[in-house]
């Protein structure tokens, strides 16, 4: 028998492409003036999806993003790998959520999917780096989570079985199903997007994105599978107080832009005398030792 899969999946700015106007002034992202890509870590979470799709037949696996219209591309990129079907939380009320208010739409949005036996996730998002929305998740539906995984080797008898990255090595440890699991940026990189799933998929969206490219109303009648669910805070039936910037207590207070810049250089030649003082100095100053 298949298991029933979702994955937590979050379109973020590309941190490596940072400027001045990253910031508003109310301390939340300016995602229109950044990249947007698909967060590195839940296509570490993806992967290991896929391989559970691979080795337990009949699994299907669903990808649940929150965000504006445009992160229905990271719900097409899940399924050219080899995703089946993916949500999209989209709502004005949901903007400007922190971690609370992320968890709560979440967790709302899979009560309303019901049949999963696993939720796995990437361990933190690049635009915040908290770690905080899988625990808060499980916290919220009442399951067990197994986090920092490196590897889920198997699933046997309603357990799953999964290899943990520490600090200091590496844990094995078992869950039951239902169970939440966070996946460290130390797993397996997603497999590249497949050419067929590409062209069967490449017409996916969702009702918001066909009204905007009007012309192929017949091919989603046939294909009901290129109709990406697109909800609101009233279909996932959500508190608008606990949603967005008014359910989030996590406030901005200051933002700096902050440079590092070296005050001083030394130009060395490759000679052992001189790399030899450059690690007395080193060590006199306790940059190292």
């Amino acid at each position: 028998m298949g298991l029933r899969i979702i994955v937590l999946a979050k379109q973020v700015p590309d941190t490596r492409n940072v400027g001045k106007d990253a910031m508003k002034e109310d301390g939340t992202i300016n995602r229109a003036v950044l990249p947007a890509i698909f967060n590195p870590e839940d296509l570490n979470a993806l992967e290991q999806a896929l391989r559970l799709k691979e080795a337990y037949p009949g699994t299907t696996i669903s990808l649940l993003t929150m965000g504006p219209g445009r992160a229905a591309e990271i719900i097409r990129e899940g399924l050219y790998r080899g995703a089946d079907n993916g949500y999209l939380l989209t709502d004005r009320a949901f903007a400007g959520a922190d971690t609370l208010a992320t968890s709560y739409a979440l967790s709302m949005a899979i009560r309303k999917i019901k049949d999963y036996d696993l939720i796995i996730c990437g361990r933190q998002a690049i635009d915040g780096d908290t770690a905080q929305v899988g625990p808060q998740v499980a916290e919220k539906l009442g399951l067990s989570q197994i986090t920092y995984a490196e590897e889920i080797t198997k699933i046997d008898n309603g357990k799953v079985t999964v290899k943990r990255r520490l600090e200091k090595g590496i844990e094995t440890v078992e869950g039951k199903l239902p169970i939440v699991i966070t996946v460290n940026g130390t797993a397996a990189e997603c497999r590249p997007r497949n050419a067929k799933l590409v062209q069967k998929y490449k017409h996916a969206k969702t009702s918001t994105e066909r009204k905007e490219t009007p012309g192929y109303e017949e091919l989603y009648d046939a294909r009901p599978y290129l109709n990406l669910a697109e909800w609101s805070v009233a279909d996932v039936n959500a508190d608008t107080a606990l949603c967005g910037l008014s359910g989030s207590p996590t406030k901005v207070k200051k933002i700096e832009n902050i440079v590092f810049q070296a005050k001083e250089s030394v130009t060395l030649d490759s000679s052992d005398e001189a790399i030899d003082n450059l690690m007395k100095e080193l060590i006199a100053n306790h940059t190292i030792g």
